[in-house]
């Protein structure tokens, strides 16, 4: 790069000492011919290539200092100003000669940074235009995508603030991803609560809670319509812990009264409307009569989500959701959700950082993105599951609708006092058998045959068949799953396709 002459155009120039001052007026859009020589790769800097040109960069440690721009062995064809985080001008330019180059060596630039160019070409493909020039992102309208498994520390004073509290950062991704804390902060708003945390998948968040909420020996109360895999760790897993459990009718209060009496209960969770039945507990009642014999309630509202649904504000401990459904929406995210009390959360953040079932970077970004229509999207839900439970309900074969907005759903009055909407699952009983059934969502074209819920495509399933297939019959009846079953999980498509659709299907039976 000796004696290399390169065209520098400055949209806006501000330089220090009396080497220029010009007005920005009399700079705009000058094209000025900087000579550079080899000495310039001794230069420190924070340059950020995007989009062709190289943006130079303050840091708040050398804010007094004029900051030199290191081409890294690249052509340097335009030079754009940044603004820092208080939205000022950063004062920059390109030194031009070696003394300048000495000034920047001198002046909180490190030997790496310092002598980066002069490595190989190798080694600058590992760290050129990164380790010194990493883009400043604070003006990005979306939240970026952090997808790193580690944080790094410029030295080790900046480590021992970091651990002191002093310095708000992150060490390594199982303990934190600042994608992921905008989308934790983002549901803990809408659920109301003091502090969230995300994870991997719903069920990660379910068990790490009660891992670290539920002690060696202590007693939990849950309901008997539930997602399986949950009902099956209370039941085969925490026994190995000593863990027991009182299952109830999820309309059972006075066995939910007994158990507090009999055991020393740590925590009552339940879904709320459940699994595939869409029961509703009285959450209020509930907090009540457990708070008063110092039990935990945690309310798994994923079928309801913080839109039609707030549970903290009605006296939960708890909220947790399977984020891979409604919350972000488009059936391409696994992520779960725990937001409550600092205090309940506090001792599952910590076994959360053992267990490492981490969201990653992508993950969180997905699910920001799938919260922003989160209201639009349960708007539609509302109306849609709403408007076919009526219509199946009329159907002459149709046997039963489950839908807490139906005045013949066992939990509607609950339902309507502490919901704003009912969601947009319905389960409903055709008239016939496990085949007849069978052949009846084959009819059906527009929803997909999958488990899970909350995504832009309805889905339709025979809980019997996708989620309880390995169980006899008669053990599927034990937990209330009978072989006519249907479960369908609106879509946002138009009412009048989806109802078309399983009409259609339902005509086709004999």
């Amino acid at each position: 790069y000796s004696s290399t002459s390169l065209n520098v155009t400055f949209d806006t120039l501000s330089a220090f000492g009396s080497q220029f001052v010009p007005t920005q007026s009399s700079i705009s859009n000058t094209s000025i011919s900087v000579s550079m020589s080899s000495t310039m790769t001794s230069m420190s800097s924070r340059c950020a290539q995007t989009s062709g040109r190289t943006l130079c960069q303050s840091t708040s440690k050398q804010s007094a200092v004029l900051k030199k721009c290191n081409p890294l062995k690249s052509r340097v064809q335009s030079l754009s100003l940044r603004k820092t985080a208080s939205r000022s001008v950063v004062r920059s330019t390109c030194a031009s000669t070696e003394a300048e180059a000495e000034v920047a060596s001198g002046n909180g630039a490190s030997s790496a940074e310092v002598s980066l160019a002069a490595c190989a070409t190798s080694t600058a493909a590992v760290h050129a235009a990164e380790r010194i020039g990493r883009p400043q992102v604070s003006d990005s309208l979306t939240t970026p995508c952090v997808q790193t498994s580690t944080y790094w520390f410029e030295n080790t004073d900046d480590l021992i603030a970091y651990n002191e509290g002093r310095l708000k950062s992150y060490e390594y991704g199982r303990y934190g991803n600042p994608t992921a804390e905008v989308a934790a902060q983002k549901i803990q708003e809408l659920e109301g609560a003091e502090d969230c945390i995300i994870s991997a998948s719903g069920m990660c968040s379910a068990t790490t809670m009660l891992l670290a909420l539920v002690p060696q020996g202590g007693h939990i109360v849950t309901t008997t319509d539930c997602y399986r895999r949950t009902r099956q760790f209370i039941q085969t897993l925490l026994p190995k812990m000593g863990i027991t459990a009182t299952v109830l009718d999820p309309s059972d209060y006075e066995g939910l009264e007994r158990a507090l009496e009999e055991h020393d209960v740590s925590l009552y969770f339940s879904e709320s409307p459940t699994n595939p039945y869409l029961r509703c507990v009285d959450i209020p009642l509930i907090a009540k009569l457990c708070h008063a014999k110092g039990a935990l309630v945690c309310i798994d509202g994923t079928f309801a989500t913080p839109m039609n649904q707030q549970a903290i504000a009605m006296g939960a401990d708890l909220v947790l959701s399977s984020a891979t459904k409604y919350l972000a929406g488009h059936n391409d995210v696994l992520a779960g959700a725990l937001a409550g009390t600092k205090e309940a959360i506090a001792p599952v953040r910590a076994l959360h950082f053992v267990l490492g079932g981490v969201i990653d970077g992508h993950a969180a970004y997905l699910l920001i993105r799938g919260l922003k229509t989160l209201g639009l999207r349960i708007e539609r839900a509302n109306a849609t599951a709403l408007r076919l439970a009526k219509r199946l309900e009329a159907h002459p074969k149709v046997t039963k609708v489950h839908y807490p907005g139906l005045e013949s759903h066992p939990d509607h009055a609950t339902a309507t006092a502490q919901m704003k909407g009912f969601g947009g699952v319905l389960s409903f009983e055709v008239d016939g058998d496990r085949k007849a059934t069978s052949d009846f969502i084959d009819a059906c074209k527009l929803p997909y045959i999958a488990p899970s819920l909350g995504g832009v495509e309805s889905l339709i399933e025979q809980p019997a068949v996708i989620s309880y297939w390995d169980y006899t019959q008669e053990e599927r009846l034990s937990y209330g799953i009978v072989d006519n079953l249907v479960r369908y999980a609106c879509g946002i498509e138009e009412y009048e396709d989806i109802e078309a659709d399983i009409l259609q299907a339902l005509d086709s039976m004999p």
